[in-house]
């Protein structure tokens, strides 16, 4: 196997052990001392950990395991290792927090700063996994194996339903409203922690520049902004006129000065959209339009 490969999985399982770690102390530290349920398949152990008062880690193991068994034959087996390096590693922290008697935050006035920072830190973790092609187990590869037969399902979609009946059974569980309502919390900042950790370091926007004169926008592109762009030939639907597609991808606070650029364009329509990420190196020289 080669050197870079090595380096690069021993990062994404550093990554894991990461989110794994944090996800447990969370747990442990905001989330069983407060009497109210996260969402997905920790919510279960977490549900049942309350009913029989057997560690919430074992429960991990044994709800994950039976999902993990068909995940094998059905994804990637980069996906199932990164899930159960994860899953285990999780279970373990989880277990040995108990085992040691480790602090946990109890303020019966202040539950909801537990369910704000165990969202955040879960999710990060979460979104960490993901980024590097695994997942937290449970639910995501509930959702995932019942998209995988019904490509036309959205899987946030299925997450969301399957998290809020979670969280909704947790009333008969804790009998008290107020623990659906930390957990709503939760499940909200866990999507923003979630999101925060995947979105790329970068903070870019794409824009789409439909226009008759691109060597007006050539030049002012490259020497005011420092990036490059990729023009194609377009065609406007109802005239039929011939026009040019500029594409560029610059940095979020340079959008003022971008718009300033296209405003003195005549005959130019521009448009505009967050990034997710970006990937790879372009290089342009005088003699090329493309970066």
């Amino acid at each position: 196997m080669e050197k870079k490969k090595v380096l690069g999985i021993l990062k994404d399982v550093s990554l894991i052990f990461i989110a794994a770690f944090t996800g447990a102390i969370a747990l442990h530290v905001f989330v069983y001392s407060n009497s109210f349920s996260p969402s997905g398949m920790s919510g279960i152990a977490t549900m049942l950990q309350e009913v029989t008062k057997l560690n919430a880690g074992i429960y991990t193991i044994l709800l994950n395991a039976p999902l993990l068994v068909p995940g094998w034959v059905m994804f990637d087996k980069k996906f199932v290792y990164y899930t159960i390096i994860f899953t285990v590693f999780s279970a373990s922290t989880i277990y040995l927090l108990d085992i040691i008697n480790f602090y946990q935050y109890t303020a019966e006035s202040e539950r909801l700063l537990a369910a704000i920072f165990s969202g955040i830190i879960m999710g990060a973790g979460t979104g960490l996994v993901i980024k590097v092609g695994g997942s937290s187990g449970g639910v995501d590869i509930v959702a995932c194996a019942i998209q995988k037969k019904n490509s036309h399902i959205n899987v946030e979609r299925i997450i969301a339903v399957i998290n809020y009946a979670i969280i909704l059974v947790s009333i008969l569980v804790y009998k008290d409203l107020n623990c659906v309502l930390l957990s709503l919390v939760q499940m909200y900042l866990f999507e923003v922690g979630m999101n925060f950790a995947l979105k790329d370091s970068r903070d870019t926007v794409e824009f789409k520049i439909i226009t008759k004169h691109p060597d007006a926008l050539k030049e002012k592109i490259i020497t005011e902004l420092k990036h490059g762009a990729t023009v194609l030939n377009s065609r406007g639907m109802y005239t039929g006129d011939e026009t040019n597609l500029v594409i560029s991808i610059v940095h979020a606070r340079q959008i003022p000065k971008f718009l300033e650029i296209v405003k003195d364009v005549p005959d130019t329509f521009v448009y505009y959209s967050k990034v997710m990420g970006i990937r790879g190196k372009f290089r342009w020289s005088k003699s090329e339009d493309v970066k």
